[in-house]
């Protein structure tokens, strides 16, 4: 206990350890918050196209872009049948339904796209379905009738007939003010009648309306209509769990080999040196690249590899020149002498004598092998399952976001990628200062 309050009073004295400790915890709670808001299922299939998947908007800028503008972008408009006041009127082998779906526009641009969702009941006869577009100022525009399946939906502004006697898309002319110079929304409430004919007293109708907006959400969109928020909360325990597994996995592998090569010498340490010599010279990334091409882009997998082939690094001989003076130490005789085992004296004798002076290099390696997974994913080798910070950059790159002008896609995980480094970065340079005794003068 003591131990750690005198670390706390050290830390104290860095402003900067303070902050990189806060940024951590707050990612730390944000992948706990994560997992239990979204389970990895949940995640997954919401990432490939779940429920309301296609209701979403296409390329749409986050929510918060309207706090810098003096008009605000539209966002998603959706009008369910099951809160509108529907009537109904029985007659001779069929049933007749008015479903009107109304809704405020108040926008000064027009939305992305307009769809209708349509869901029926029925046995054999499929019911069928006339729409009108009723105006603020009046006007009845009819968008024509049609039978409808179990499961469809209704492009409406893909209606080229639609678009041909309007003039113009079908989701800027019905929400334009009447005339033949540049498209004005007119504002105010709209309304959709759905006229629709069951020929089945067992049968049923529901449909959706869905204005498609230019802004969704706290992220935005993507080219297939996902919703970002999802890859960026999923890729940061993704982030963080590679990145501490690959840290643990190869600073106490390599401290160990490193100590057993240093305590046993002879062909011991000299095998190992050899081995780190020729592993020194491969390179990581190439290999990686290559595993990803020819075998497999599992996480796992990459994982794997990266904590194999940083096994054999040069962090070895580091903790070998560290180790060599700590072996010939009077205690390490005593314990010799009193009978100590190799594996003993290793373990509780030499490895913790060093461990503090580790503890700085472990911290600023996390996001170096975070800042790995990502690149992986951005050369189109991530895993092709899980939602990550480096995917959403990859899809970003291949779809020309900055081109067009989804500045959103790409700043949203590079800001949280270099959060993340930025965090390690400044809590181990502050650790460095306490541990290090060359710089505790400093």
């Amino acid at each position: 206990m003591n131990r750690w309050r005198a670390l706390y009073a050290s830390l104290k004295r860095y402003p900067s350890a303070i902050a990189g400790i806060a940024i951590i915890g707050f990612l730390l709670g944000l992948s706990l918050y994560t997992l239990v808001a979204i389970p990895y299922g949940e995640a997954i299939a919401r990432w490939r196209g779940g429920e309301h998947w296609q209701q979403y908007p296409v390329n749409a800028r986050p929510a918060w872009v309207n706090w810098f503008r003096a008009e605000d972008l539209p966002p998603t408009i959706r009008v369910e049948s099951a809160t509108a006041p529907i009537e109904e009127e029985a007659f001779t082998g069929a049933r007749r339904l008015r479903i009107p779906l109304e809704f405020e526009y108040a926008y000064g641009e027009f939305p992305s796209e307009m769809n209708l969702f349509v869901r029926a009941q029925y046995a054999e006869l499929e019911p069928f379905v006339r729409l009108t577009w009723h105006t603020p100022d009046g006007r009845q525009i009819p968008m024509g009738g049609r039978r409808v399946s179990r499961e469809e939906r209704v492009s409406i502004s893909q209606d080229w007939n639609l678009e041909r006697r309007l003039g113009r898309l079908p989701h800027v002319g019905l929400l334009a003010r009447p005339g033949d110079g540049e498209p004005e929304v007119l504002p105010g409430t709209y309304r959709l009648v759905i006229d629709a004919i069951l020929f089945e007293p067992e049968a049923k109708l529901a449909v959706t309306f869905v204005s498609y907006g230019r802004v969704h959400g706290l992220a935005g969109t993507d080219h297939q209509r996902r919703d970002l928020m999802v890859a960026l909360l999923w890729g940061t325990p993704v982030a963080l769990a590679f990145g501490l597994i690959a840290a643990i996995g190869t600073t106490l592998t390599t401290l160990l080999i490193a100590a057993a090569g240093v305590w046993f010498g002879g062909w011991v340490d000299a095998a190992i040196q050899r081995v780190t010599e020729v592993s020194m010279i491969l390179p990581l990334l190439p290999i990686l690249v290559m595993i990803g091409t020819l075998y497999s882009t599992s996480i796992w997998i990459m994982l794997g590899v990266v904590v194999a082939f940083g096994i054999f690094s040069a962090g070895i001989k580091m903790y070998r020149s560290m180790l060599l003076p700590i072996r010939e130490a009077p205690y390490i005789e005593a314990a010799r002498a009193y009978g100590a085992g190799s594996g003993r004296i290793i373990t509780r004798y030499m490895i913790p004598r060093i461990l503090p002076v580790l503890i700085p290099g472990f911290v600023t390696l996390i996001p170096s092998y975070v800042f790995l997974e990502a690149s992986l994913a951005v050369l189109g080798l991530g895993d092709p399952v899980l939602p990550t910070w480096g995917k959403v950059l990859y899809d970003a790159q291949a779809q020309g976001a900055l081109f067009y002008g989804y500045y959103y896609w790409v700043l949203e995980p590079a800001a949280l990628l270099m959060l993340t480094g930025l965090a390690f970065a400044m809590l181990g340079f502050a650790l460095d200062r306490i541990f290090n005794p060359r710089l505790r003068m400093i």
